[in-house]
């Protein structure tokens, strides 16, 4: 199985602002490759599963990191 292009180490590395511009490029990647599947013009399948597993992947940090500032917060 191929490895994504971005891995959750690569993820925790970044800032929070980092992780948001690229939570907003790959939305709108996902939107462009949506509209390329529903005219038949999606040169790269795959891609579809990976850019969707690294929004769920930035998500789940914003999640995390969230959680964690919250819990800081209340100490």
């Amino acid at each position: 199985m191929a490895r994504n292009s971005t891995s959750m180490e690569d993820l925790r590395t970044k800032s929070d602002d980092q992780l948001t511009q690229q939570l907003t490029d790959l939305k709108r990647e996902q939107f462009n490759l949506r509209f390329q599947a529903a005219t038949n013009q999606l040169e790269r399948p795959d891609r579809v599963r990976e850019v969707r597993r690294t929004i769920a992947q930035i998500k789940t940090l914003q999640t995390e990191r969230a959680s964690a500032a919250a819990a800081e917060a209340k100490a």
